[in-house]
């Protein structure tokens, strides 16, 4: 069963002001199954397959000239070499919605597009599912700790795939895959340990010297491999918020995984009953909840721009945008119930903040229903939809 994605209009109404069009994103999110649904009159080519690769590699002129126009090509970042003729191609031909990109390796794809087709490529990043994706087709589970397990990659839903069988793979391809070919890495098992520790810790600022120590690297090598894992799309790392827009550049970011299913499955959780009493319930609930509001940026445009706030007391607020002259703030707790004190942080932030911003402040919360109280609009998990 095709699932309709959200970016899926403003990828096509690109198509009639590119010549190219971008799609990355972490491997299984479902690019290949939009564009080819999407785009059904486009060729598919997938420079993954051995003789389009050679064939692309050894004469890429004959190769531009025999997919010259309404292709797909898949993996492109695996044929670097190709883009510089797709920039000759695009300005000769001057045709637009001639060739789509895609590929899951972000920083390769990248290099090539910034380095020969600048302003020629309308850019997208497509992340596994969003709750509206799936709430559209009834699919979205009713149980917080289910939608944790589960995650959102697409082949847990359209394939009917268990989460047990799918992230073990999806961990194993990865690594052996994409990690091997975005560097050298000497010891894939400790890589793999290195992935488990950040997902211990999710939702902290990120200490490359404590993280290093753990798993018996240097900080260097640390801090590459946390660059690897965000240009794959695994984690992405949520900057702090001052008024100081250079502090926002020096401070700690606080970690995040892209998809609560796979960070679940790294800290050995394998049924939503396993959340009852597990210490990472808290921050894997957080971790599902800024995901898809980073997740619902990334619908709208190429960037992400969110953060968190702490202040000298240590009382934070999980997610903060600015807008104009305004603060959108919002506080996520994994209870199913209300509790006085959820209110703390946001009352804290309002005396940081005023009377500079307006402020629309947010209580998410594992429960089934909305209120608007005096502090804060109440939002059940389900309903996080346009806060943002």
């Amino acid at each position: 069963m095709f699932i309709a994605r959200s970016i899926a209009e403003r990828i096509q109404a690109m198509c009639l002001k590119y010549p190219i069009i971008s799609l990355t994103g972490p491997r299984q999110s479902g690019k290949t199954t939009l564009l080819r649904h999407l785009l059904p009159n486009y060729r598919y080519v997938s420079l993954e397959n051995a003789d389009y690769q050679a064939f692309a590699k050894e004469d890429p002129r004959r190769f531009l000239a025999t997919y010259d126009r309404y292709v797909i090509f898949d993996e492109v970042q695996r044929v670097p070499e190709l883009f510089n003729y797709l920039q000759g191609k695009v300005d000769e031909d001057r045709l637009l919605g001639q060739y789509i990109l895609s590929g899951s390796q972000n920083y390769l794809l990248m290099e090539g597009i910034t380095q020969s087709l600048a302003g020629r490529v309308a850019l997208f990043k497509l992340f596994p599912f969003t709750f509206a994706e799936l709430k559209a087709v009834g699919y979205l589970p009713q149980q917080a700790e289910e939608a944790i397990c589960k995650g959102f990659y697409p082949p847990v839903y359209d394939r009917d795939i268990l989460p047990t069988d799918f992230y073990p793979n999806y961990l194993q391809t990865y690594i052996e895959r994409d990690v091997r070919q975005l560097t050298v890495v000497q010891d894939l098992m400790l890589f793999h340990n290195f992935v488990r520790l950040c997902a211990g810790r999710i939702g902290q600022p990120v200490n490359y010297a404590a993280l290093a120590a753990d798993v018996g690297v240097s900080p260097v090598t640390a801090k590459a491999w946390m660059g690897i894992l965000e240009t794959s799309h695994i984690v992405f790392l949520l900057p702090p918020y001052y008024r100081n827009f250079a502090k926002r550049i020096t401070k700690s970011p606080k970690l995040y995984f892209y998809d609560s299913g796979l960070a679940a499955h790294l800290l050995g959780i394998k049924a939503p009953i396993d959340l009852t009493v597990h210490f990472a319930r808290g921050v894997l609930f957080e971790n599902m909840i800024v995901a898809e509001f980073s997740k619902q940026q990334y619908e709208k445009g190429w960037n992400s721009n969110l953060y968190f706030w702490q202040d000298s007391n240590r009382r934070e607020v999980d997610v903060l945008a600015e807008r104009a002259n305004k603060l959108i703030v919002a506080e996520i707790k994994s209870a199913k119930t209300i509790n006085r004190s959820f209110f703390d942080n946001l009352q804290a932030f309002r005396k940081y903040a005023e009377p500079t911003f307006d402020i629309d402040a947010y209580l998410i919360y594992a429960g089934q229903e909305n209120q608007l109280r005096t502090e804060a609009s109440v939002r059940e998990w389900q309903a996080v939809e346009g806060i943002f």
